[in-house]
Formats: structure tokens, sequence, C-alpha cells
């Protein structure tokens, strides 16, 4: 069965798609990009701060449907510059147990929503 999962706590979709739809013990996020729900600005002081704030933004969709980084089984990363490789990896790791990391990708891109220069989306299962 089809659900659609929303936090008040990320932001709000840019455009006609939800933040995540959950069917049966599967979730799966849409992309979230480094936008700071609480005040609406956009996080760009630094890619490590962009990083953590997507990854915030991607916690509270996966806490508002009962799960947390323990139940993602895998993570897209889309970035504009893969120079910034190690400084997003560094903090994508403090957020995932090394020994159960999920699988994920990689990838760059020529342009991002908003021009960020990351967004992450992911699959998670209960």
């Amino acid at each position: 069965m089809k659900k659609v999962i929303f936090s008040k706590l990320a932001p709000s979709p840019l455009g006609p798609y939800s933040q995540a739809i959950l069917n049966n013990d599967t979730l799966y996020v849409s992309g979230q990009i480094a936008i700071d729900q609480s005040t609406g600005n956009f996080v760009s002081d630094g890619i490590e701060n962009e990083t953590h704030q997507v990854m915030k933004n991607l916690g509270y969709v996966l806490e508002a449907a009962g799960m947390d980084y323990s139940n993602v089984v895998k993570c897209s990363i889309f970035v504009r510059d893969m120079n910034d490789f190690v400084s997003i990896n560094n903090v994508y790791a403090t957020y995932f147990e090394e020994a159960t990391a999920p699988a994920r990708e990689t990838v760059q891109v020529a342009r991002l929503p908003k021009d960020v220069g990351i967004e992450i989306s992911c699959i998670a299962v209960k």
C-alpha cells in the first residue's frame, strides 16, 4: 500500500512530487537539498555544512516514517563538483555505522536544483 510521507521539519517539495513514499516496508525518499526549513534559507557556507543540512533533512523524513539512518539501504548522491568528494564523504560517514553503511553511488552532475552543491536521495526498509 502506497502512503505519502511528509515532515514539516524538512523542506517542502519544489515541484509535483512527495518528500517520500512508503510502499509496504520500503521508503523512497526524494532528493533533499540544503534548505533549513526553520529559516527557509539555503545552507551555502561550505560543502560540509551543506551536506550536514541535507543529511538532517533526510533524517527528518525518515523520522516521519518511523525510521532512522539505520534503516537506510541505498543512497544516491549528486554533486556539482567531484573535488568535494572527500569533504562530503567525511560528513556522510558520521551518519552511518561503517559496518552497516548503505549501498550508494556518487555522481557529478552539470547542475542541481537551485544551483546547490549536493542533493541526496535514499531508500530505507523497516
